[in-house]
């Protein structure tokens, strides 16, 4: 099948059919100074490889990836192989789309940009054609014609030297750092979730996870203004990150033991009030009951986290509670603002880097983030 559009412009197999393209092996070192990159496959491996360096075309520019974090979609591709129907590796991919640059080269036709200009890499490339309804409208997240790096077949920014169309970058302010920048990608997550869910000035709000997403999520509800915040977790450790992290926080463990409406108790109970909003984000089907059965009549179940393709749901609790769900597909609009908030000092995402690696350690790196008994929150590699 020939790619068009974008989809033909960074078509995976222009790197993997390159004569400069090699798996390394385990122990192998890389040329010095080679382009090298992060791949995983279908047979659930995790390596370096390296692969050519590519030359900017017209309406591109050549980065230089200076920090990425590890998220956790990358690691489930890693160890899984798919997330959902439509996102399945069947070859060799790279990783990594939670990134930050500096630019080194210029195509034809970009004047925005020059080299030495410092960069937050948006990865997800809509086709922006007036006939897709979606980037008409403003939704472009949800382009059928998305090139996003890192998803299958397309290779993600864990890489030295990445080519990117230069409307799709975003510049950093100068107090604005690289691994800052990086965390702009899980940033708009949340802040695409908060702006989904309506929330407000003053909510009770209730955040299911204390993960990468969720305390993302923490510090840009406490930006917000929720208020109280209570937030859950199957660890004790991610809690006790969490109240560092804000200390106004109230933390509840989730009890194995306890059923959905038993543990939506305890969340109350830590509330002190009725919960008007829900940030769910782990995608767990009895985190998605607990927090339906700890809101009020008529609130709202927002659900950011990525779970198995089929759920049960508490249908008729919704129901008779006028609850409304919600769910998120990654962010749209959202980098500008959380350049803003980063750069006021409003959202500070510095304490959520716990790992830093080199990136010609990047396997390492994959073993710390996909390990939750080495207390990693996230992990960063950087050249």
């Amino acid at each position: 099948m020939v790619m068009t559009g974008n989809a033909g412009v960074y078509d995976p197999r222009r790197v993997l059919e390159h004569a400069d393209f090699k798996v390394l092996q385990k122990g192998e070192k890389p040329v010095p100074g080679a382009n090298i990159a992060a791949f995983y496959n279908p047979a659930h491996e995790i390596h370096l490889v390296q692969k050519p360096r590519p030359k900017p075309g017209p309406g591109q520019v050549l980065l230089h990836v200076r920090a990425t974090g590890i998220c956790g979609s990358d690691v489930h591709f890693w160890k899984h192989g798919r997330i959902g129907d439509s996102m399945v590796l069947s070859d060799e991919c790279g990783s990594g789309h939670e990134s930050a640059g500096e630019i080194v080269e210029v195509g034809e036709g970009v004047t925005q940009w020059q080299p030495g200009d410092r960069v937050a890499i948006e990865a997800g490339v809509p086709c922006s054609q007036p006939s897709c309804d979606a980037c008409r409208l403003g939704r472009y997240n949800g382009c059928p014609d998305v090139v996003f790096f890192s998803t299958p077949p397309y290779h993600g920014t864990l890489t030295r030297w990445h080519l990117h169309p230069a409307q799709w970058l975003h510049r950093l302010p100068d107090n604005v750092s690289f691994e800052e920048g990086s965390l702009c990608e899980p940033l708009s997550v949340a802040l695409a979730g908060i702006e989904r869910a309506g929330l407000r000035l003053g909510d009770p709000l209730l955040i299911c996870g204390a993960g990468p997403i969720g305390l993302v999520t923490l510090l840009s509800a406490r930006a917000a203004g929720a208020e109280p915040i209570v937030i859950t977790d199957l660890f004790q450790s991610r809690l006790d990150f969490a109240k560092k992290l804000i200390p106004g926080v109230r933390t509840v463990l989730i009890k194995k033991e306890l059923t959905a409406k038993e543990q939506a108790e305890e969340v109350k109970k830590a509330a002190g009030c009725q919960l008007t909003v829900t940030l769910e984000c782990t995608g767990v089907e009895s985190s998605i009951h607990t927090a339906a059965y700890s809101l009020k009549f008529g609130g709202k179940l927002f659900i950011i986290g990525v779970g198995k393709s089929e759920q049960i749901l508490p249908f008729m609790h919704l129901s008779v509670n006028e609850i409304d769900v919600g769910f998120l597909y990654r962010y749209a609009n959202q980098y500008p603002k959380a350049i803003r908030l980063i750069s006021s000092g409003l959202v500070n995402v510095k304490p959520l880097v716990t790992h830093r690696f080199a990136l010609e350690d990047a396997i390492d790196a994959f073993h710390v983030a996909a390990d939750p008994t080495q207390g990693a929150i996230k992990v960063q590699i950087r050249d």
